[in-house]
C-alpha cells in the first residue's frame, strides 16, 4: 500500500520488518517478522507494547509452505527491534524444541497411555524431576544415562542424595 509523503515517515517509525534466511536440513526457511507498535492503543491486553506478524517460509524440494503467526509482546520498540524480536522469537522455539525432544524422545511420553485422573500430571513431574536431575549433573547424553541407570539403580538414586548447592 503506498502512503502519501507526509504519512511515510509516521509508517516506517510505527512498523518495521526484518527478514533472515536459512539453509539447513536440506531446506531452505525463510522468516519475516513484521511488528507494529499500532495495535496497543486498540488491544485491551495488559502491557501489551508491540504486535508481531512472522511469515515462515520452507522449501523442501522444489515444494514451499508458508506458516503466518502472530504475536504480542510487552517489550517496547526502543528495548526490541524487528530484527531482535525475530531473534528471540527464533531462540524460545529452540529451547522449546530442545526441552521437548528429550521428552518425545528420550522418555517417551508421547506414547504413554496414562491419560486419567492425576497419572499423567504425575508422570510429567517425574520426568521433569529426572531431566533437571540429569541437566544439574552436566549429562550430555541422557538415553544413555538412563540406560545406565536402568541397569544401576543406586547411581540414580545417587543423583538424588547429591547436596551440592545449585
Amino acid at each position: 500500500m503506498a502512503f502519501p509523503p507526509w504519512e511515510r515517515k509516521l509508517v516506517a517509525a510505527e512498523r518495521q520488518t526484518a527478514v533472515s534466511t536459512n539453509k539447513a536440513h536440506g531446506r531452505i526457511e525463510t522468516r519475516t517478522l513484521t511488528r507494529s507498535t499500532a495495535l496497543r492503543d486498540y488491544v485491551d491486553w495488559p502491557d501489551m507494547a508491540q504486535a508481531y506478524k512472522l511469515v515462515r517460509e520452507r522449501t523442501l524440494r522444489g515444494k514451499t509452505t508458508t506458516e503466518t503467526v502472530y504475536g504480542i509482546t510487552s517489550l517496547p520498540p526502543d528495548r526490541a527491534d524487528a530484527k531482535t524480536l525475530l531473534r528471540l522469537v527464533r531462540q524460545h522455539w529452540g529451547i522449546e524444541n530442545r526441552v521437548f525432544y528429550v521428552r518425545d524422545v528420550t522418555f517417551g511420553e508421547d506414547h504413554c497411555r496414562v491419560r486419567t485422573g492425576s497419572g499423567p500430571m504425575i508422570l510429567s513431574t517425574l520426568r521433569n524431576l529426572a531431566l533437571n536431575l540429569l541437566n544439574r549433573h552436566a549429562v550430555q547424553n541422557k538415553a544413555a544415562a538412563l540406560r545406565r541407570h536402568a541397569a544401576h539403580p543406586y547411581e540414580a538414586l545417587a543423583l538424588i542424595q547429591c547436596k551440592d548447592d545449585f
